[in-house]
């Protein structure tokens, strides 16, 4: 039992000492350009046909959410109090 415990030690050991193998980050890079590549692009203006009426439009969708959560709202705490 001694012996087996010792040979396991001696390559625990020597298994930590090997250089660890480097990981391939290749596609990380190639992503991380893309995406730096549009925050570019989005900070010059240039965002393509189509997305400055998708912007005003989910602005608008925003702006009634927040008009018809204000009107519930109101009408719960009148209900609720009577005023």
């Amino acid at each position: 039992m001694k012996l087996l415990a010792a040979i396991l030690t001696a390559v625990v050991l020597a298994g930590s000492a090997l250089p660890a193998r480097a990981a391939d980050d290749t596609k990380v890079k190639a992503a991380t350009e893309q995406v730096e590549a549009g925050a570019r692009k989005i900070g010059d203006g240039k965002l393509g046909p189509g997305f400055e009426e998708t912007f005003k439009g989910v602005g608008k969708t925003i702006v009634e959410g927040a008009k018809y959560s204000g009107h519930t709202i109101k009408d719960f705490f009148s209900r609720v109090f009577g005023s």
